[in-house]
């Protein structure tokens, strides 16, 4: 019955005004690769499970506590609209730290000091930050720190560095981590990680590779100052990341006993699968909590198999 209610929504949405915002959207994505899907420029609201305006998306960030905002790295439209969102929460001068996964603790002392660099050229500031124009293209993620560094707000570098990265890889799980997830959310991240190596992981590996994925969403959740009512703190990191089944918000709500579920909101900005026009699909849903709150569509960047070219290798 839910399926036939998402389905009827969907269609009744597409006859009223799909055609419409479509063509008026065609020529900003960045990206063009299934551009036409149904399902690109809308909005939908997993918890409701009815589609919404942006604005409206805008106006329910500015009420939050913990705003994560998703992407896929290399899409380009995922990284304009994540602008979009942080612009305006940042206008409504209640943002006190935005956090990047692309920093690791590194750079944190270089943050520290980052304020002094407000004048500087997006270049020199690249140059100062030592950021790693290799994995993270600066393109993207310039425009978020500029905003984030005029509006004068805290900005932490949110991901462990790669010396921590193997000390996690080597040791037992910590206690601050360990039974943060259930069980069954457990299995889920190991199938996850076993997919994401296309099946090419050793089993022996699963544990380790667990326990790195914890750390970094443990990390990037502390890096998050605890919040208080009339402040908003913002992520921006990967999709599988933010995800509230198995991601940032168990370790905030591990953190802060006080916490609500609703004062954290999980945006995912997300490429279309030319397979499916049914929003529920995209959640990849296992159990009983929604990946995400809001799921914004988005053209793909490409349809490149992974995998496959990974075997042929």
């Amino acid at each position: 019955m839910e399926r036939i209610k998402t389905l009827f929504a969907l269609a009744l949405l597409l006859l009223i005004s799909c055609a419409s915002s479509q063509l008026d959207q065609a020529e900003q994505w960045q990206s063009q690769l299934h551009a036409e899907h149904a399902l690109v420029g809308m909005i939908w609201d997993s918890q409701a499970d009815e589609f919404i305006e942006a604005n409206e998306l805008f106006a329910r960030t500015e009420r939050v506590s913990y705003l994560l905002l998703g992407e896929k790295h290399d899409n380009p439209d995922h990284h304009a609209l994540q602008l979009r969102a942080l612009d305006h929460v940042l206008q409504t001068n209640t943002v006190s730290t935005v956090s990047f996964e692309m920093m690791s603790s590194e750079q944190q002392p270089l943050l520290q000091e980052l304020s002094a660099y407000r004048q500087s050229s997006l270049e020199q500031i690249n140059e100062y930050l030592q950021w790693d124009n290799e994995g993270w293209d600066w393109d993207y993620y310039a425009p978020l720190l500029h905003s984030a560094m005029q509006s004068d707000v805290l900005i932490n570098a949110a991901n462990i560095s790669n010396e921590e990265m193997m000390q996690v890889y080597g040791a037992p799980t910590a206690a601050k981590i360990e039974g943060v997830l259930d069980e069954q959310t457990m299995a889920a991240l190991e199938k996850d990680i076993d997919e994401s190596h296309c099946g090419m992981l050793p089993e022996s590996q699963f544990p380790a590779m667990v326990r790195v994925q914890q750390a970094r969403d443990f990390a990037m959740a502390d890096s998050l100052a605890a919040s208080s009512p009339q402040q908003i703190q913002v992520l921006i990191a990967g999709n599988y990341h933010i995800r509230r089944d198995l991601g940032v918000p168990n370790y905030l709500l591990n953190r802060q006993s006080n916490l609500e579920q609703q004062q954290i909101v999980s945006v995912a900005f997300m490429e279309v699968d030319e397979a499916s026009n049914n929003p529920a699909d995209y959640l990849q849903q296992f159990g009983s909590v929604k990946a995400y709150d809001y799921i914004w569509f988005t053209p793909a960047v490409s349809d490149e198999d992974y995998c496959a070219s990974l075997r042929q290798q």
